[in-house]
């Protein structure tokens, strides 16, 4: 019996242990199996966070992928438009420059009216390409000088007269009270804001006509230029001034261009201290509205040409020393300054430039900036320091990005104009500087009694009524024609045609109008 019992408590002791040993193993398999499970969950949370993250690369890549697209395919549209934009005028300048070469009829002041007009079309291209750079990379610069408000805006809508009277538009002008003869701005970038703003009013009309309005008041002016054109949706009247956009009308799309005007246009607005601002009706036309400071001068300075034709000035010769290497610069200078009565030197570096003023003791100094050797800055300096602040100094350069006002402690010269120079700016620059009163071309006729009205019989009245239709196109050629036809046929005409006809070579077809109004 004891032993039985003996055994019993051994075997049991036995079953104990297997017992706990089985319990210890299943817990230990158990603990490895919830750290498997963990293990596992984790590594799936990882990689679904890794598809997560591959899955959004994937969708960046795919959005710069249309970006990139985008921004080549407008690309590749810009280089079309520039292209066009820039092969048109100077198809026209080419054209007419090969026509003179040749010794063609076509009268000179209509072939060199044509080619400054596409000059300046290029221009404006260039210099809006180059200030939206300048605007990105915040370096625009902005010149406060003195400019003959009226003489501006009566230049800029002749300038696009002709166009209107092509496509049978009218183009009117319209001042509301009074107008200062001078105020202070930075007169190019207020001539580039009206061209744009003018081009497009007669670019998208083909009925009716364009109106620019002024007003001026306490400082400030108010110009709006008014069409009759198609007009322009409600969601496209802030997108018109995003850069390289034009509207999404099929008629716009179409018109010439690179989608830059507008875009130009507000941003010169608001660095000159203004706003453009648009409304618009669809079927009826568009209204833009410039609103801007112009402070008028306490004192406006005399004897401004006022854009009309200088012959000389007045008080003893003055010299003028021109430094560039460019022979076609000096030379057009020369062709503008000689018969005015300066005495002009030329040079065509700085070394050169600096012994010729040795020579002569200029006046005035008309400066380019980038030269062989030494640059213009560097001549201007040296200049300075020999001839002291009697020397009046300018700098004439293509580099427009270094623009400096002068006079300013910090630079030697005392003026600046970028390339292509205005003949009238330049003009007006020599005046300033040196304090002259322009002898201007008619100054005395203008103060002549009118001739009386003429009067013609009727079989004048049909070449009359082409002279009229021919001047509303901008018809020089044709104008021609008829003045020869009617001085023929009616020997009665003959004082009328020597009256029209320094008129048209003058390319005055405001003038010629007024006189053809006087015939009785």
């Amino acid at each position: 019996m004891a032993m039985a019992r003996i055994l019993g408590t051994i075997c049991l002791g036995l079953a104990l242990a297997v017992a706990a040993t089985f319990a210890r193993l299943f817990l230990k398999a158990r603990a490895g199996h919830r750290a498997a499970e963990e293990a596992n969950r984790a590594q799936t949370e990882r990689l679904c966070a890794e598809i997560a993250a591959h899955q959004e690369t994937e969708a960046a890549l795919a959005k710069a992928k249309d970006a990139a697209e985008a921004a080549n395919a407008a690309k590749t549209r810009y280089l079309v438009a520039v292209s066009h934009e820039i092969r048109s005028p100077l198809n026209a300048i080419y054209g007419y420059a090969q026509l003179l070469e040749r010794g063609d009829s076509i009268p000179p002041r209509e072939a060199g009216g044509v080619i400054r007009r596409s000059a300046e079309h290029l221009t404006n291209l260039v210099e809006g390409l180059l200030d939206i750079s300048r605007v990105e990379s915040g370096v625009l610069q902005v010149r406060q000088e003195l400019v003959r408000l009226p003489a501006l805006l009566d230049q800029v809508v002749e300038m696009f007269r002709v166009q209107a009277s092509a496509k049978g538009l009218s183009l009117d002008y319209v001042v509301e009270g009074r107008l200062p003869a001078y105020v202070r701005t930075d007169e190019k970038r207020l001539r580039q804001i009206l061209i744009n703003l003018l081009s497009n009013a007669i670019k998208y009309t083909d009925k009716g006509g364009a109106t620019l309005t002024v007003r001026y008041r306490s400082q400030s002016a108010a110009i709006e230029v008014r069409d009759t054109g198609p007009g322009i949706p409600p969601e496209d009247l802030e997108r018109i001034f995003e850069p390289f956009e034009r509207g999404r009308e099929p008629d716009t799309i179409m018109q010439p261009g690179i989608g830059l005007g507008l875009a130009i246009t507000r941003v010169l607005a608001r660095i000159l201290g203004g706003e453009v601002t648009v409304t618009s009706e669809l079927g009826k036309g568009s209204s833009f509205l410039l609103r801007l400071l112009l402070p008028e001068p306490i004192e406006a300075p005399a004897g401004a040409a006022a854009y009309r034709r200088v012959t000389g000035y007045q008080g003893p010769q003055k010299t003028i020393l021109v430094i560039d290497d460019s022979p076609a610069q000096t030379t057009v200078v020369n062709h503008l300054l000689r018969p005015l009565g300066f005495s002009v030197f030329e040079a065509s570096g700085g070394t050169a430039g600096l012994a010729l003023a040795e020579h002569c003791s200029p006046d005035l100094v008309l400066l380019d900036i980038q030269m062989p050797g030494t640059s213009g800055w560097g001549i201007a300096e040296q200049l300075r320091a020999r001839f002291g602040a009697g020397l009046r100094i300018v700098m004439v350069s293509a580099n427009a990005h270094e623009f400096h006002a002068g006079r300013d402690g910090r630079r030697a010269h005392d003026a600046f104009l970028t390339k292509p120079v205005d003949l009238d700016a330049l003009l007006d620059m020599i005046a300033r500087q040196l304090g002259l009163d322009w002898i201007v071309e008619n100054a005395e006729a203008a103060a002549a009694p009118p001739r009386p009205p003429l009067a013609l019989p009727a079989s004048a009245a049909p070449y009359l009524d082409a002279l009229r239709r021919f001047m509303k196109l901008g018809h020089v050629r044709g104008i021609e024609t008829t003045l020869v036809t009617l001085e023929r046929d009616v020997p009665e005409s003959a004082d009328l045609v020597a009256r029209l006809r320094p008129q048209l070579e003058a390319f005055d077809l405001r003038g010629l109008a007024r006189t053809l109004d006087d015939v009785g």
